[in-house]
């Protein structure tokens, strides 16, 4: 959408999100816009945990945290994953954030074994509607547990949206779909004006 002459700020990362809009940084730490067309989201309703991870699951192999380590839980979605992968957060991002998790608007899921943070995911919770951002895994199946817990926190507490921004393989695995930026932001605006809590 065009890039940002603005500090960033948990203040402005809020009023972005009410609108549907999310920042992300090129190589540079400058930050651009996106409100994408179509809009990758995934129904919570119909997601299943594939037949490979239940077993994980009802081993406990993982022990799961909410909002312990909500930077560190950035810093490592920050790192690129291989060789020419793209970085788009960036320091600011990475304070924005974490001043918006301390006011209760973001949120991290984390996966530890021996008392070690080894995997977890992040996002942006406004009403009803929850902005996954990114997720990262040090142990194998530990992003795709922590996962598995958002949406056991997201149909307790009856979010109606979740948004994965765009359609890639990883979305893809969770049931992702595609849905037209009119529809996403009809969507939005009624979900996002609801009360919920984010608590397993």
């Amino acid at each position: 959408m065009g890039k940002s002459t603005q500090h960033l700020t948990s203040k402005l990362l809020f009023s972005a999100y009410c609108q549907g809009i999310f920042p992300m940084a090129d190589r540079r730490g400058e930050i651009s816009w996106y409100c994408p067309d179509p809009r990758a989201i995934i129904p919570i309703d119909t997601y299943r945990p594939s037949k490979s991870l239940r077993p994980i699951l009802n081993r406990n192999v993982f022990e799961i945290r909410i909002n312990q380590q909500f930077e560190q839980v950035m810093r490592h979605c920050a790192l690129p994953r291989y060789r020419g992968d793209g970085v788009w957060i960036s320091e600011e991002m990475i304070q924005a954030y974490s001043n918006l998790n301390q006011l209760g608007y973001a949120h991290s899921i984390e996966a530890y074994q021996n008392d070690e943070l080894v995997g977890g995911l992040y996002g942006v919770q406004i009403g009803g509607v929850f902005y996954g951002e990114s997720m990262f895994s040090l142990v194998s199946n530990s992003s795709k547990v922590a996962f598995h817990y958002l949406i056991e926190i997201l149909r307790k507490n009856e979010f109606e949206l979740l948004d994965t921004q765009f359609m890639n393989e990883n979305v893809l695995r969770y049931g992702a779909i595609e849905i037209s930026k009119d529809s996403f932001l009809e969507k939005l605006r009624r979900s996002i004006t609801k009360e919920c809590k984010f608590i397993l």
